[in-house]
């Protein structure tokens, strides 16, 4: 007999033709065959929201062997991803393909290994409606948002502009953020620190003033602060008490969609998406040698923190012989999921946790190396015993001031010999103090006041936007690096360093839309939103009283705003820069274009002068001797080329350094790479060096 199994993607279809054998066919659909028209609302609202589908343009000839393939074959099973989307496409590929939705020909694999394929392939199933409805009706409330509010904001505020249900509120959060950072005043505090040394054996430690008579004092000046250090100089220092305790430090659960974008991005520098792109590559398959295509992590989209016992078990096989039992727990973790998670797949990690990162090195690129690591390390870690710390917190006399200090030294590194969680803030710091015992007198090396300021909240990077989204309850595992990538497509953010920075355009149209249509840009409203699709898939609601239920009251607030705003065009501001235009004298000011941002003159149509924003790097071209000027490829990747292009064709990666050449006086060049070291590209010079520990970390940085 012949049999037909259908995946998304090549890689997907080659890994699993290995496993199944000559007896199966295994093809790829590439994704999505049908989907609404893009030139057209496609939704039939007044019937029951009626979507009409269509085949994918460009996929006509893939679709066609599709259909001759599942008409000579005997059987037919539907492979995609196991999650609401790949629901949504096997579904379509049945429709497509005339397939009996009441027979048993959907399959799905957790992880793409021998044991995982057989497993999914002696389980077949019917599609799921529930999960099918659950995509259908996520698609049709983007539909209605996407189709109905984008052309009102194209009347409103310019042409080519988008609103969503998540991309919007995820630029409220951006917004927001960044109006509580305008609006924060910073206070002035100060604090006393003191150096004291114990007396034999003679050893230094730092201590900070806590209170004042047993209650706790705050120093708002320096006259404060010199009251205090007045007190005190001339003081007996004398250790009050003493507390010693051992802290246990648990390991963090393995990971989630959320948790590996956020941890992938503090640790890696990677960006959402390309973390899941890499992600996908290590699901689907990789070729390893002398086994062939294996997939090396289960799914990487899930909220679940639920492991298999087979999993664990050889978890805990792996570090009882490489590190020893006493780094194992006195009984096997078992981690809680969050409230309103699917349990329809495990936790990320890896299908054979035996095959440590090392030992598949060879068969992967950098990129996959690295998030294969973090991975296997932080699935290995959660498996293991808690880390032991000895802590010591002392509070010693001067006066009427009690100064304090605590530290705290490892008795047993535990998982932390493995892995450790990374921090968007600054985790804490081993301070070691040396014995002291209560009623103990010290001496005073030095006492200064120092001054601070209170700091605002910090501007959202990447990792901490996911983490708000997951909090908030906004989206799901697979929506995170989509509505990134969209409202930095769409121009409503940028990227500073790894900073969110909320754009003028992304304001202006933040504030339209919480002035007009308060439910779309509200983390409640979207929230249970959520969680109206989640008791759509979970059976408990029907998918077009959903739909009438957002349809009616958003049309509503639809019209309303336009017949308040009718005659009204919003002005998104010019940032204004400190360029003068040497035509007319005014201060250009950044305005945006099909071809992305530029300079102009805010005198048009007077003086059209328009100019390129060149971003200078000190550096000076080794061929023509012209500046060095930071570019970007169509891709987005940065890059340095001659000012004088195209006469000059001189380009590097490599970054242009304050320094000269000490052979030739020409500028050295940092080449690209962590570790790249310093050279000349002067032609015949031939100067190099290695990169000094300060460049490095600035490179890293």
């Amino acid at each position: 007999m012949s049999k037909l199994v259908i995946v998304e993607s090549p890689a997907k279809a080659k890994t699993i033709q290995k496993y199944l054998g000559k007896d199966f066919s295994v093809v790829a659909s590439m994704g999505h065959v049908r989907d609404l028209p893009k030139s057209k609302f496609g939704v039939d609202v007044e019937h029951g929201f009626s979507p009409q589908y269509q085949e994918i343009k460009g996929k006509e000839e893939l679709i066609s062997s599709l259909k001759a393939a599942a008409k000579k074959a005997d059987s037919v099973y539907l492979a995609t991803d196991p999650d609401r989307e790949g629901e949504a496409i096997s579904w379509h590929l049945a429709q497509m393909l005339g397939l009996d939705l009441h027979q048993p020909n959907r399959v799905t694999f957790n992880e793409i290994t021998k044991s995982g394929i057989r497993s999914g392939m002696d389980a077949p199933r019917e599609i799921d409606l529930d999960l099918v409805n659950a995509q259908q009706t996520r698609r049709i409330l983007d539909r209605i948002v996407g189709y109905k509010l984008s052309p009102f904001l194209w009347k409103k505020v310019r042409r080519g502009l988008s609103a969503g249900r998540v991309q919007s509120v995820a630029v409220r959060l951006i917004v927001d953020r960044e109006e509580q950072i305008r609006a924060f005043v910073a206070q002035e505090y100060w604090t006393v620190d003191a150096s004291l040394q114990t007396g034999s054996p003679k050893k230094a430690f730092d201590v900070r003033l806590a209170l004042k008579d047993g209650e706790k004092i705050e120093l708002a000046s320096r006259e404060e602060a010199d009251t205090v250090l007045a007190a005190v100089r001339g003081a007996e220092w004398t250790v009050a008490n003493v507390k010693k305790s051992i802290r246990r430090r648990s390991p963090a659960p393995p990971f989630i969609t959320s948790t590996l974008q956020q941890e992938a991005s503090r640790k890696l520098g990677f960006q959402a998406r390309r973390t899941m792109k890499i992600a996908q590559e290590l699901y689907e398959g990789i070729e390893l040698e002398g086994q062939g295509a294996v997939g090396l992590i289960t799914y990487m989209r899930t909220d679940s923190l639920r492991i298999s016992d087979e999993a664990a078990a050889e978890a805990q096989e792996l570090i009882r012989s490489r590190y020893s039992k006493d780094y194992l727990p006195a009984s096997r973790r078992v981690y809680k999921s969050r409230s309103g998670a699917q349990d329809a797949h495990e936790a990320i990690r890896p299908t054979m946790p035996r095959l440590t990162p090392e030992e598949a090195k060879g068969s992967l690129t950098s990129e996959q190396y690295k998030l294969y690591k973090l991975i296997w390390s932080r699935f290995i870690a959660s498996q293991m015993a808690n880390a032991l710390l000895d802590t010591m917190s002392v509070d010693i006399t001067a006066g009427a001031y009690t100064f304090r200090a605590s530290g705290y030294h490892v008795k047993f590194d535990g998982f932390t010999v493995l892995y450790e969680e990374s921090r968007d803030d600054e985790g804490e710091k081993s301070t070691a103090l040396p014995p002291l015992e209560a009623g103990q007198v010290l001496t005073l090396l030095q006492v200064d006041g120092n001054q601070h300021f209170t700091q605002p909240p910090a501007r959202y990077t990447e990792a901490s936007l996911i983490k708000a989204l997951e909090e908030n309850g906004i989206g799901r595992p697979s929506t995170y690096a989509p509505t990134i990538s969209t409202i930095l497509d769409r121009g409503y953010v940028e990227r500073n360093q790894k900073q969110l920075v909320p754009t003028a355009l992304g304001e202006t149209v933040n504030r339209l839309l919480k002035e007009q249509f308060k439910k779309i840009v509200d983390v409640k409203f979207t929230a249970g939103m959520e969680s109206d699709l989640d008791r759509v898939e979970a059976g408990e609601t029907n998918w077009v009283d959903t739909l009438s239920r957002f349809y009616g009251d958003f049309m509503d607030t639809l019209g309303k705003a336009e017949k308040e705003m009718e005659g009204v065009r919003v002005k998104v501001p010019d940032e204004e820069t400190d360029i003068v235009c040497e035509l007319c004298g005014r201060k250009m000011v950044i305005k945006s274009g099909r071809f992305g941002k530029f300079l102009a003159c805010p005198g048009y149509p007077e003086c059209k002068n328009t100019k390129k924003i060149v971003q200078e790097t000190g550096g000076f071209c080794p061929v023509c001797g012209g500046k060095v000027v930071a570019k970007k490829s169509k891709r987005g990747r940065g890059f340095y080329g001659c000012e004088n292009y195209p006469n000059c064709t001189f380009v590097t990666w490599d970054k242009p350094l304050p320094e000269r050449c000490p052979q030739c006086g020409s500028t050295l060049f940092k080449k690209a790479g962590r570790y790249g070291g310093v050279h000349c590209l002067k032609e015949g010079c031939g100067y190099e060096r290695a990169a000094d520990p300060k460049e490095k970390k600035e490179d890293e940085a």
